[in-house]
C-alpha cells in the first residue's frame, strides 16, 4: 500500500497542486452537474466588448489569460479581489508563461478597487467563490462567467498555483490556454466585438 503514496501524491501535485485542490475541482464539478453553478455558463457572447479576468491576487492565472487572450487578437485586461495595484507577476508564473512563447515580465496587478466596470464587460472568474464575490461587490451575474467551463478537460474550478510545484503551474496554464482559445473560438463565432479586426 505505501508504495503508492509516492505515486498518487505525485499526480495530486502534477493534476491538482494539493488534495485541497483535488477536492475543490471535485466539488466544483459536482455543482456544474447539478446546475448550480448554471448562471455562470451561458453569456451573451454577441454583446461582450472587453475580457476581464479575475482571481485573487492577478499574478498568475488572471495575469496569465489576459495575455493568452491579448495574444489571439482580444480586447482584455485583469484584475484580483485581493491584491495591491502594480504588484508584478509571480516569478513562477513569469517563466512559465514563457514556453507559450508568452512574456509576463512587463504584467502589473489591478486591485478590484481600481476596476471600472463596463455593463459589456465580461468577467472570467477562475473558481464560484470569486464569482460570489464580485456579485457582493456589484457586478450583476449575467456579466460573471467561469473560465474553467470552456477547458479541455473541463475544470470549473481552477485552483491557484501560486507557490505550488512548477508541475502543477504547468498544468494550471495548460487549462488556462484550453480555456481561453476555446472562448475565444466562440466570441468569434458569436461575432463579439471584443475580437479586433
Amino acid at each position: 500500500m505505501n508504495r503508492w503514496l509516492p505515486r498518487v501524491q505525485k499526480m495530486v501535485d502534477t493534476n491538482y497542486g494539493t488534495v485541497r485542490g483535488w477536492v475543490r475541482v471535485v466539488l466544483g464539478q459536482l455543482e456544474f452537474a447539478t446546475g448550480r453553478v448554471e448562471q455562470y455558463l451561458h453569456p451573451r457572447l454577441q454583446d461582450v466588448d472587453r475580457l476581464v479576468f479575475v482571481c485573487l491576487g492577478n499574478i498568475n492565472r488572471s495575469a496569465f489569460s489576459e495575455i493568452v487572450a491579448r495574444a489571439q487578437g482580444v480586447t482584455t485586461c485583469s484584475l484580483g479581489l485581493s491584491t495591491m495595484t502594480g504588484q508584478p507577476a509571480f516569478h513562477k508564473a513569469v517563466a512559465t508563461a514563457r514556453p507559450f512563447g508568452l512574456d509576463l515580465s512587463a504584467h502589473t496587478a489591478t486591485d478590484l478597487t481600481d476596476y471600472q466596470f463596463r455593463p459589456t464587460d465580461l468577467l472570467l472568474v477562475m473558481e464560484i467563490r470569486h464569482a460570489e464575490k464580485l456579485r457582493a461587490a456589484g457586478i450583476p451575474p449575467a456579466s460573471i462567467a467561469l473560465l474553467g467551463h470552456w477547458a479541455a478537460p473541463h475544470r470549473i474550478h481552477l485552483h491557484d498555483p501560486h507557490v505550488l510545484s512548477d508541475a502543477y503551474f504547468r498544468t494550471c496554464f495548460t487549462l488556462l490556454h484550453s480555456a481561453v482559445s476555446g472562448l475565444v473560438a466562440d466570441l468569434r463565432a458569436a461575432g463579439s466585438p471584443c475580437i479586433k479586426q
